[in-house]
């Protein structure tokens, strides 16, 4: 009972205070006049020069007034607005405030702002600005700046707070704009690390080491190779460690150093890292070894590495050194579920679990957005906070949360803008966040832009596709983006356009929100090619001509993409002008004639059904696949091809031919043999053409190839079947080989002429 009276005494007394804090609330500015002054220690430190700055610049721009900064001890100032390690916060500041941490206290009429070390003296100014004076720092353009002769605080004032994350990033443009990571208590990597991401290509570097000694690098399949570094050489833990101490030396700031492998699969395999991994169960156990030997000549540091690709899974026993972080990646699963019940992501919450054993210095580098396109609808909205607070709950110190990066993609503003809110705090209300953004950027067009999020998220969820970051937006079966739905979408965002028509600035951030449904009309009408919604129609004298006014919609497609900041398409991948570029070729080559046009088409083997495109009908649909392997090409994994065309009749035929893609990025080969055979019963088949292919050498680069059959055929054959053979690799080659992957060859069409 006396407990219970006690506490009871105790919440009587904070409300008493609050209700007295509201009706003695502190004039800042009123009418151009205030009676306060901003104080900062008379040896300030560059932060609290800052912060007092900046609390200056905002009360100006809101009321008018400008506040005066004075060293302490200049002359007395009542009543006055203290900010850092101050006389008055050495009074009445209780303790220590956590790293990054900030406190906001009054004391009669007096404000005190104290942080904990880095910037959270900054982080706590910018809060009480958002807050107090009801600015906002939404996206990377200007502050939201409301006007107003009288700013009003609360006179009993108490606000601690404190990063939930050690580490936090959100890697969209908004992140170059230096007030937008403070506002929003976010960091950048160019900051915080010496060396950063995959590393081991910066410490040891192929072009200056492996020609001279090969012995530094991996031993794969019993061949020196420059995909991983042997981590069992003395050498070249000497190099990494001398390299290491230098730019330490230039670097004296940087928080982490990262010793991660090549973004490459070929890990070593000589005995003694061999007898490393096989005794820790993982290629982590080599890499653990090598890294913790390196973080003890480096005490004062933070060494990252990252648990990805072949070292995803953490070693049986080995634990990492107490300076050192494992940066584990998320990659391998879909987005449309939060991670903690999405099927695909069990590995990386085994993952999670078992480097949690193992330590608790975890960060994750997570993935919020369609790298293959960033301007595609991906509609993961409702994930960002389940998966952030999954983190949280699971001993997550730090995150990155990679979004499109330099380059404009789809709602970075909003997404980027969400994410970094969670990061602060996990249990914050997202949809309120999102309402609040959308409000404050888009005016009166606000309900219609959340109305096009809710009916896209809907639509996606109704359709059981999975949101795979390496997706596409024309899958004839991802149906929360046909046609028809693409056609309620727009409809939204020309109810928005109107509500807004009048404010030149809103209708400039309509035309960037609507990029994605622009640019996913347009994939779509490669994909459906000489279909309806497709690139081309077909006139009544049978020419096929290019769509009207399609030129110029892709012309000021691109135009707009300019205009938003789009700088890449896909993470790697084409400029604007080169999207440009690859429309002119489109239009200018046309439809290429063929026989075969819809002519039924059967498989010996199945096709790979990640990439289904338009089923058997993509080899006889009329339509190339152009640069993209996953749009209209039909894909094979490890099986031949084998595919027989009946057109249906027999008829004169002189060509044969058909394109094959080589992207040895995506495990994408020339076939090692092509055989084509005709035949005009179906059952006595002849051989006009066979080829073979050189076995693949190393490269990246992709390329088309065009496949004739035509030498055996030298006048026109009565043919009505068709079968095509394609031999696939045996096995990936040696410098493409990875755990999992298998060799894949890809056809867009069988032209028959």
């Amino acid at each position: 009972m006396a407990k219970i009276w006690l506490y009871g005494c105790m919440y009587a007394l904070v409300t008493l205070s609050s209700c007295r804090g509201n009706a003695q609330e502190l004039v800042l500015a009123d009418n151009n006049n205030s009676e306060y002054r901003i104080i900062i220690p008379a040896d300030a430190s560059k932060q609290e020069k800052h912060a007092a700055t900046v609390l200056q610049d905002y009360v100006q721009r809101v009321s008018g007034v400008q506040l005066t900064v004075v060293s302490e001890g200049t002359k007395p100032a009542t009543p006055a607005i203290y900010i850092g390690h101050t006389s008055k916060e050495k009074k009445i500041v209780p303790g220590k405030i956590p790293a990054e941490g900030s406190l906001v206290i009054t004391d009669g009429k007096d404000i005190v702002f104290y942080g904990g070390s880095g910037k959270g003296l900054v982080y706590g100014v910018y809060s009480f600005i958002e807050k107090y004076l009801h600015c906002k720092k939404i996206s990377n353009e200007p502050a939201i700046v409301p006007v107003s002769k009288k700013i009003m605080i609360p006179g009993h004032l108490r606000e601690e707070s404190k990063p939930q994350f050690q580490y936090r990033e959100v890697y969209y443009p908004a992140s170059h704009d230096a007030e937008y990571v403070e506002w929003n208590q976010l960091q950048q990597f160019e900051d915080l690390w010496g060396l950063w991401g995959h590393s081991y290509e910066k410490l040891v570097p192929a072009k200056t080491y492996f020609k001279a000694h090969p012995e530094y690098y991996a031993l794969v399949k019993g061949v020196r190779q420059p995909t991983q570094l042997c981590l069992a050489n003395e050498d070249v833990y000497k190099i990494v460690v001398d390299g290491l101490k230098t730019r330490m030396a230039a670097n004296p700031d940087a928080i982490y150093w990262s010793i991660s492998p090549n973004d490459d699969i070929g890990y070593c395999e000589c005995d003694k890292c061999k007898a490393a991994n096989d005794e820790q169960g993982s290629p982590s156990g080599s890499l653990i070894q090598f890294v913790n030997r390196v973080a003890a000549v480096f005490p004062d540091k933070t060494i990252t590495t990252l648990a990805y690709g072949f070292t995803h899974r953490a070693p049986k026993n080995l634990k990492p050194a107490s300076n050192v972080y494992i940066f584990l990646s998320d990659i391998d699963a879909y987005r449309d579920k939060p991670l903690s019940t999405e099927g695909s992501a069990g590995a990386f919450r085994n993952d999670l679990k078992s480097w949690g054993v193992l330590t608790p210095n975890l960060f994750v580098w997570d993935y919020i957005t369609e790298f293959t396109n960033y301007l595609a609808p991906f509609p993961n909205f409702p994930t960002l906070r389940p998966n952030i607070q999954f983190f949280k709950d699971n001993g997550v110190k730090g995150i990155f949360a990679q979004g499109s990066g330099d380059t404009y993609g789809e709602w970075a503003e909003l997404r980027s803008y969400v994410t970094a809110k969670l990061l602060q705090n996990p249990n914050a209300d997202d949809k309120q966040l999102t309402s609040d953004f959308l409000t404050a950027h888009y005016g009166a067009a606000a309900n219609y832009m959340q109305q096009y999020i809710d009916l896209l998220q809907e639509k996606m969820l109704a359709s059981h596709r999975k949101l795979d970051i390496y997706g596409n937006p024309v899958n004839e079966w991802n149906s929360y983006l046909t046609p028809e739905f693409l056609d309620q979408y727009s409809t939204i965002f020309d109810k928005a356009d109107a509500a807004v028509e009048t404010n030149a600035v809103l209708l400039d951030r309509m035309v960037s929100a609507r990029l994605p449904l622009e640019y996913t009309v347009l994939q779509q009408s490669r994909f459906y090619g000489i279909e309806k919604f497709g690139v081309f129609v077909k006139e009544r004298t049978g020419e096929w001509v290019v769509k009207p006014k399609l030129p110029e919609k892709v012309s000021r497609f691109v135009a707009n993409c300019k205009k938003a900041g789009v700088t890449e398409l896909s993470e790697g991948g084409l400029t604007p002008d080169q999207y440009q570029a690859e429309w002119d070729a489109i239009f200018k080559a046309g439809v290429t004639p063929t026989k075969a046009l819809d002519a039924v088409v059967t498989f010996q083997y199945p096709f790979a059904p990640d990439y289904p495109a338009k089923g058997n009908r993509t080899l006889v649909d009329g339509t190339p696949g152009y640069n993209d392997f996953s749009y209209n090409w039909l894909c094979f994994y490890a099986v031949p091809m084998i595919a027989t065309l009946d057109l249906g009749r027999v008829q004169a035929v002189s060509t044969i031919k058909m394109h094959f893609l080589d992207d040895p990025r995506h495990w994408i080969f020339y076939p090692e043999k092509i055989m084509v055979e005709v035949s005009a019963d179906g059952m006595n088949y002849r051989s006009i053409t066979a080829v073979s292919n050189p076995a693949p050498e190393e490269h990246y680069d992709l390329s088309l190839k065009e496949f004739v059959a035509q030498n055996a055929l030298q006048k026109p054959e009565q043919v009505r079947y068709i079968r095509v053979t394609a031999n696939n690799l045996s096995a990936l080659p040696e410098w493409r080989r990875r755990e999992n992957k298998k060799p894949m060859i890809a056809c867009d069409e069988i032209y028959v002429q």
